[in-house]
């Protein structure tokens, strides 16, 4: 008793061919005969089985960012409702539709619309970051750290941030020379901290803690100069360190 290899419908043993679906029956023995003792009908086993592949259709990256923007939209449009109509003792929701606004700026760029610079990804980003903090001084009940403190951080982060990604794209980029831009954009970031705050809370502006980040981020930078300006050393590091 044989069965179609296609469609599964039994054989009978006289039938060269499916009466259902018209595939030819072969028979595994003939498979295994020599090249001159092939059979029109064993010539045809290769290509007697169903060639094609069941394959899921990919979704489409503009279609993922669709799906992903009524998440957050969603999410944010409930959580609104919710504190108007159930929650009113407070606005928390505004917390949630910013950490909502933030999501979705940060999914621009990668599903959403992925020509957009990397230089204006990182503007929206600080743009974002900025609108959450403006609101969560409605929760604060007081917006003065807001001008005095969250402004200022949120616009030297962006800015170091801005200055790093112009150097790893503009300037010559490895592993020594990324650390480079790294280190110093760590070091600038904490003096940059340590000044707002410390003007924020006391008006003066004294180095301590960022001082220390400063020295060991200079002396990082001191020895990848110095790597990166002798050949003989760089290729050595290299070697060692398998980069």
């Amino acid at each position: 008793m044989s069965y179609c290899v296609n469609c599964g419908v039994e054989l009978d043993a006289s039938l060269k061919e499916c009466p259902l679906c018209n595939t030819p029956v072969i028979n595994p023995r003939e498979q295994d005969q020599k090249p001159g003792q092939s059979t029109g009908r064993a010539e045809k086993a290769a290509t007697s089985f169903p060639e094609e592949k069941g394959q899921v259709e990919t979704v489409k990256r503009k279609d993922f960012g669709l799906l992903l923007s009524m998440v957050v939209l969603s999410t944010a449009v409930t959580c609104g409702i919710l504190n108007i109509l159930v929650f009113a003792d407070s606005l928390w929701s505004l917390a949630v539709i910013g950490a909502c606004v933030i999501l979705w700026v940060m999914m621009i760029p990668l599903v959403i619309y992925t020509k957009l610079s990397v230089y204006v990804s990182l503007l929206l980003d600080g743009g974002a970051v900025t609108l959450y903090l403006y609101m969560l001084t409605f929760l604060t009940g007081s917006g003065e750290w807001f001008p005095g403190l969250g402004l200022p951080i949120t616009v030297l982060v962006t800015g170091v941030a801005e200055a790093l990604t112009l150097c790893i794209c503009k300037l010559p980029r490895s592993f020594l020379t990324v650390a480079l831009y790294l280190f110093s954009a760590i070091g600038l970031l904490c003096v940059g901290l340590e000044i707002m705050i410390g003007y924020y809370l006391a008006q003066e502006i004294s180095l301590s803690w960022s001082a220390v980040v400063l020295t060991v981020c200079v002396i990082l930078d001191i020895a990848l100069i110095t790597t990166l300006s002798r050949r003989r050393l760089r290729n050595e590091v290299r070697r060692r360190l398998h980069f």
